[in-house]
């Protein structure tokens, strides 16, 4: 049983790293995107309404793409306080908790709060309310339902791996 957990947690991390350095690109494009942007409004004195929109969209996925690989990687704010000086068995009680009782419903509430609101966007084919504008506004909010989905997951890998350290049981 205890094989198969860890099985789950090194997949899922596995899923979570690789699209987390896929995405960390983003980064890379976001700051090409607006440097045309820049050379475009100030060298040539024109601009692109789906350009600029586009730094958007770029934004948006690197933070919710990402979300999870920052949880894998303990990236995401704490209060450090008390935590550091704990034992690694408390420091896996408080992850514990923190998953159970606050990542884990947020990501449901996120699913369930969000899913008529992306629903009603794909069912209109929402787009940006400039004419010249990127026409896939509802792509875009569906990263929100992908956003909680993937730590969603990331927080079971990490609920799964704070049981393992409480339980005093180490990966095979």
């Amino acid at each position: 049983m205890l094989a198969r957990l860890e099985n789950i947690v090194v997949w899922i991390q596995a899923v979570t790293g690789w699209i987390g350095r896929a995405v960390a690109w983003l980064a890379t494009v976001l700051v090409l995107v607006t440097g045309l942007v820049v050379l475009l409004r100030y060298a040539f004195q024109t601009g692109s309404i789906a350009l600029q929109e586009s730094l958007i969209y770029i934004n948006a996925l690197l933070f919710t793409l990402g979300a999870g690989y920052t949880l894998r990687h303990d990236g995401h704010v704490r209060v450090d306080i008390f935590y550091s000086r704990m034992t690694n068995r408390n420091r896996a009680l408080v992850d514990t908790a923190g998953t159970l009782f606050l990542l884990l419903p947020v990501c449901g509430y996120i699913l369930w709060s969000s899913w008529d609101y992306v629903a009603f966007s794909w069912r209109i084919h929402e787009g940006s309310a400039e004419s010249s504008g990127l026409q896939i506004v509802y792509l875009l909010k569906s990263t929100i339902l992908v956003l909680a989905t993937f730590l969603l997951w990331q927080g079971i890998a990490e609920l799964l791996k704070a049981i393992r350290t409480f339980t005093g049981h180490t990966p095979e």
